[in-house]
Order: C-alpha cells, then sequence, then structure tokens
C-alpha cells in the first residue's frame, strides 16, 4: 500500500514475473536514477529560465508530460527511455514557472529549491533512522489526504477551465497559506512511504533493475509537487 499512485504493488509483481536473470532493483539504485532525474529537469529549466518565448511551452509541456507520465505508469518497462523525457519536460515547464516567480520576487526560487531539497534529505535521513516509521495508521492518513489533495486539483483544474476563480491559487490570505502548509506536509510525508514502499519491493520482490527507473520517476512526481508548493507558499508570505 503506497500513498503515491505511481507505486502500486501489482507493477512490482509484474515485474518480476517477467524479469529474466540480472541485476535486481535497489533502493540505492533508486536514489541515484532520482539524482539523474532530477537533474535532467534542471537542465530543462536552464533552458527556460528567463526566456521570453518560453511561456508558449508551457501547454505543450504539461500536456506532453501527462502523456509521458501515464505511459510510464501503465507500462513501467518504457521507464529506463521515458523517466529521462518527463524529467526534462517538466525541468522546461518549471524554468518557465520559476522564471516568471523570480522576476516578481527575486531570489525565491533558490529558496524554495533549498527548502524542497532539504525537505528531501530530512525525509531520508528520518526514514532510514527509524525515527518516523511508516504505521499503517500513518499510512491511511496521508493516503486520505493525497487523495482527496489530489481531487481539489482535479476539481479545481476544471472549474478553471470553466472561468470560475478558485481563489486559494491567488489568493495570500491566512487561511490559504495554512492550507498550502498542509498541502506542504503531506507532499513531504509523501517521501517516507515512497521510500518503505521501495525498501519493501527490494525486499519482497526480485524487480528488474529497469524499475529504478520508474520508481524514481515517482519520487521525482512527489519531489516536483512540493517545490510547487513550497514556491506558492514562499510567494504568499512575501505577499504578505
Amino acid at each position: 500500500m503506497a500513498t503515491n499512485p505511481v507505486f502500486n504493488e501489482s507493477a512490482f509483481r509484474r515485474a518480476q514475473e517477467s524479469a529474466s536473470v540480472g541485476q535486481q532493483m535497489t533502493l540505492q539504485g533508486t536514489i541515484n536514477k532520482t539524482f539523474f532525474l532530477l537533474l535532467l529537469c534542471v537542465v530543462g529549466a536552464f533552458l527556460t529560465w528567463g526566456s521570453a518565448q518560453a511561456a508558449a511551452l508551457i501547454t505543450p509541456c504539461a500536456i506532453g508530460a501527462l502523456v509521458v507520465g501515464l505511459i510510464i505508469s501503465f507500462k513501467p518497462q518504457t521507464a529506463p527511455f521515458l523517466a529521462p523525457v518527463y524529467a526534462f519536460a517538466e525541468g522546461l515547464l518549471l524554468g518557465t514557472i520559476s522564471s516568471a516567480f523570480n522576476q516578481q520576487m527575486p531570489g525565491i526560487v533558490m529558496q524554495a529549491v533549498s527548502v524542497t531539497l532539504l525537505v528531501f534529505f530530512t525525509m531520508l535521513v528520518l526514514y532510514r533512522t527509524g525515527i518516523i516509521k511508516p504505521t499503517r495508521g500513518l499510512l491511511i492518513g496521508i493516503l486520505s489526504a493525497t487523495i482527496g489533495i489530489s481531487l481539489f486539483y482535479v476539481i479545481s483544474l476544471v472549474l478553471m477551465l470553466f472561468g470560475v476563480n478558485v481563489s486559494y491559487f491567488t489568493s495570500a490570505a491566512p487561511w490559504a497559506i495554512a492550507v498550502n502548509v498542509l498541502i506542504c506536509a503531506v507532499a513531504a510525508f509523501n517521501f517516507i512511504f515512497d521510500f518503505h514502499f521501495i525498501d519493501q519491493m527490494t525486499s519482497t520482490y526480485s524487480a528488474p533493475k529497469y524499475m529504478e527507473w520508474y520508481a524514481g520517476f515517482g519520487l521525482l512526481v512527489t519531489l516536483i509537487w512540493l517545490y510547487i508548493e513550497i514556491l506558492r507558499l514562499l510567494g504568499r508570505t512575501r505577499n504578505n
């Protein structure tokens, strides 16, 4: 059971059944792949940073990343080839968004990146040392919160497509900041269960090496989610 929708046990089970003899997936290997995907994401962001023409890439990059992400989710064996494509496309998108934030609030992007990486490493240490244990009760709570937030995003997107203003995305009111902090906390705790699930799968199932790319893709999804919410949170606090 995992909070990240990318990490479903059936995918690892199918991979094990179709795996040939060879190297197997490991937690460390997954973390290494995650850092590589993150590097590609940063390279993509640099290419669109400060570019006046980059705004035109927002829609195609968002759609492309979504399509590629769905393909990887349903076909994990494509992850070694498509996860880098997804990371680069997300980088192009994030570079445009981040540049727009930084023009209005100089320095905010470096702060958001620093906080995101700090949260990631903190959660990794808390998991590896056993300070935070992924108990079933905590898992259910974070899972419920993650599903609720996902539904909120989807409903908000639909409403915005019909011209309805969703105040959460533009408001700097205390209630919006509080909700933003809660979403950041949920995203952060997803790392605990991402690490736990990967650890579980590497010890229970003999998943092939390509599943490291699949799991790295899942971790990158959480990283990007957390970064965007932290960027939004910092922007709100500056406006107050």
